[in-house]
C-alpha cells in the first residue's frame, strides 16, 4: 500500500482514546409528560434542558429493586417538582452506549407516557437543569435532542389522540 510522504515540518497528530477496561449495563427510566393548557386546551409537553443545553425528558437511574415505572414517577418529581401525575402507558425503551472514561456504558432507558395533573404551573427544577418549559406538542418534537426519544414522543401523542384525552 502506498502512503503519502510526510510534509516537512508537520508532525502527524494521532489522538487515541484510553482503552476500555470494562463494560457496564445501566437502566434509566423517565417520562413524556403532557397536559392540556388550562387556558387554551392545547396539548403541551414538559421538556427539561440539561447541563449541555439539550432538550430532553426527565429521567434517571433505576435504583436496585425499583420498578422502572416507579423510577419514572420518582425522577419526574425530583427533577421538575411536579407532584400530581398519572403514569399511564409504557411507550418503549431506547438502547444506546457511550464512554465514561475507561468504561463502556450500555444504557437501557424505559419511557412512559405521564399525564400532569393538579397545579402544573408551579414547577421547581433541580439546580443542574438549565431550563424547563411546557411546549406545544409540535414544538416539543422539534426541540428534543434525541431522535429515539422523539419517536417515542410521537407514539405517546398518538395514544393521547386515539384515547381522545
Amino acid at each position: 500500500m502506498h502512503r503519502p510522504k510526510p510534509i516537512k515540518g508537520i508532525k502527524r497528530l494521532v489522538s487515541r482514546r484510553p482503552v476500555i477496561d470494562e463494560a457496564v449495563h445501566e437502566t434509566t427510566s423517565g417520562g413524556v409528560i403532557w397536559r392540556r393548557n388550562p387556558k387554551t386546551q392545547q396539548l403541551e409537553l414538559l421538556l427539561i434542558q440539561d447541563a449541555k443545553n439539550r432538550w430532553t425528558i426527565p429521567k434517571g437511574h433505576v435504583e436496585p429493586g425499583e420498578e422502572p415505572k416507579v423510577t419514572a414517577e420518582r425522577e419526574i418529581r425530583e427533577e421538575t417538582g411536579l407532584q400530581d401525575m398519572k403514569v399511564m402507558n409504557w411507550l418503549g425503551k431506547v438502547n444506546f452506549r457511550y464512554r465514561r472514561n475507561h468504561t463502556l456504558v450500555l444504557m437501557t432507558m424505559h419511557i412512559y407516557l405521564v399525564q400532569a395533573l393538579g397545579n402544573t404551573h408551579e414547577l421547581n427544577g433541580e439546580e443542574w437543569l438549565n431550563d424547563m418549559r411546557w411546549f406545544p406538542a409540535h414544538d416539543a418534537i422539534d426541540k428534543i435532542a434525541y431522535e429515539d426519544i422523539g419517536k417515542l414522543i410521537l407514539v405517546g401523542l398518538k395514544r393521547i389522540r386515539d384515547a381522545k384525552l
